[in-house]
């Protein structure tokens, strides 16, 4: 992997709160745990009439309060230009970045990052090709933020602005889930030990569930959420990339296009979502660790009558040599009893049952894999051992690992993937086909004309997800 070259970090919504609360974050920790240093400067634009001075002491205050140092750094290698007309200013932005590389003798290399509400990204991407900042001296690279499109006519015409204007190899889709270190161990887990590799398909898997439960609600983000639902804003990106990871084959080589293009023939090997395999939700006021919370139309930004999902299951079917017949159900909701992201493979039974006339209950329980991405991440194996003492009993034992454990910290998720924009790595991003390989799955989904039932806050989600499941149950429930 090539290493971070000097170049100018360009943020466009750089007083904004991703910013604050994620990117100043992540930069600081990239520039002082990867030995990156002298080589980041960076440039705010926003529409904030301020100088230098204030946004370094803006950034120097975000900076203590998520416990981050980056003083030295920001004292002399950070700038900011206002544009006031928005982004409209984009002549002056490029007399403005071509100044402060000749000041600091950079080589051109440019990093683009639009920390920006999705329905301005088309005009900026146009202003920036216009503006001639699409190419430079050296390398030039786009980050896009999620959500890409709301459906797939609207990410395929984003996608033909974005090419437009810049090449496929300097565009950086950006899924903060793909950063966190556990999520990327599916690949090593899956394709560096023979034991699960082997046992990875139709012949010995019964079920494979995705699990991403919310115990918090709409947290401030309820004028952007009434619009999208949970659909647009989870299942589309973040479960479906977890899904394209868990089902993939393996690729050629351990390289960014490789990996990507086996991630895509994935989705596109997903049939057609059916009505009756989707249940949507919506909260209700309830009760979460004891404390009672407000339903999601009680939010004042929310619209009366809002029939917004806040949860969703789907059952999909893989049509493919590896996984058909297998279902695989998605499971995701805000309000639900705690947070928790997990994936559970449950394998099938033995085809003949070694104890009759020696336990009452013949059945042995199946074995599990269940790998945790949050909070607790790590994995555990669950299998059937004999019971001290007669008569002969089985009993459900797990075998655990912990990352905490083994490694006690873990680099947050936007750190990883800033390094990797800064070294040009794009194996943890996301690439056109497979946007538009999601959104041809889900969009006919959001046509749908389907019921959003009820739930109270704090349970896991609506009655129909019962008869959904079938025997399936999630293990975050089964775990009590």
């Amino acid at each position: 992997m090539a290493a971070a070259e000097p170049h100018l970090f360009v943020v466009f919504g750089a007083t904004g709160d991703l910013t604050r609360r994620k990117l100043l974050p992540a930069l600081a920790r990239v520039t002082t745990e990867n030995d990156v240093g002298a080589n980041l400067s960076m440039l705010g634009v926003s529409r904030s009439e301020i100088g230098d001075g204030d946004f370094r002491r803006w950034a120097r205050k975000a900076l203590d309060d998520a416990g981050a140092d980056l003083t030295d750094w920001s004292d002399d290698r950070v700038f900011y230009h206002a544009s006031p007309e928005g982004t409209s200013d984009l002549g002056g932005l490029r007399d403005r970045i071509e100044g402060i590389e000749r000041d600091l003798g950079l080589p051109g290399n440019r990093i683009l990052y639009l920390a920006l509400p999705p329905r301005v990204f088309p005009g900026v991407i146009a202003q920036l090709g216009e503006a001639g900042l699409a190419t430079g001296p050296g390398w030039t690279r786009l980050v896009v933020e999620k959500p890409f499109g709301r459906d797939l006519q609207s990410a395929n015409e984003l996608n033909a602005l974005v090419h437009a204007h810049f090449d496929e190899s300097q565009v950086y889709r950006i899924d903060h889930y793909l950063g966190k270190e556990t999520v990327q161990n599916l690949l090593a887990f899956r394709f560096a030990n023979l034991l699960f590799e082997s046992a990875w398909g139709r012949d010995r898997v019964e079920s494979v569930e995705i699990t991403v439960a919310e115990d918090l609600g709409t947290e401030g983000r309820a004028g952007y959420y009434d619009s999208a639902g949970v659909i647009r804003d989870m299942v589309q990106n973040h479960l479906s990339q977890l899904l394209s990871l868990i089902g993939m084959e393996a690729p050629h080589s351990f390289d960014d296009d490789a990996i990507r293009t086996e991630k895509v023939q994935l989705l596109r090997s997903v049939g057609t979502i059916a009505a009756g395999d989707v249940v949507l939700g919506q909260y209700t006021a309830g009760t979460i660790a004891g404390e009672d919370v407000p339903g999601y139309r009680d939010d004042p930004e929310v619209a009366a009558g809002s029939t917004a999902a806040t949860f969703v299951a789907m059952r999909l079917a893989v049509n493919n040599w590896r996984w058909e017949g297998v279902p695989f159900y998605l499971r995701t909701g805000k309000r639900l009893p705690r947070k928790t992201t997990q994936i559970a493979v449950t394998f099938r039974r033995p085809p003949v049952c070694l104890f009759h006339g020696v336990q009452d209950d013949c059945e042995a329980h199946q074995n599990v894999l269940i790998l945790i991405l949050q909070p607790d991440e790590g994995f555990e194996l669950r299998f059937d051992v004999k019971a001290p003492g007669d008569p002969l009993r089985l009993q459900e034992q797990p075998l655990h690992f912990g990352y905490d454990e083994a490694y006690h910290s873990l680099p947050d998720a936007y750190e990883t993937l800033l390094l990797d924009v800064m070294e040009g790595d794009q194996t943890l991003f996301v690439r056109a086909d497979e946007v538009e390989a999601s959104w041809s799955l889900h969009t006919p989904v959001l046509d749908l004309d389907l019921p959003v039932l009820e739930y109270p806050a704090g349970t896991w989600g609506p009655d129909g997800v019962d008869r959904l499941l079938g025997k399936a149950r999630p293990w975050i429930l089964r775990e009590g």
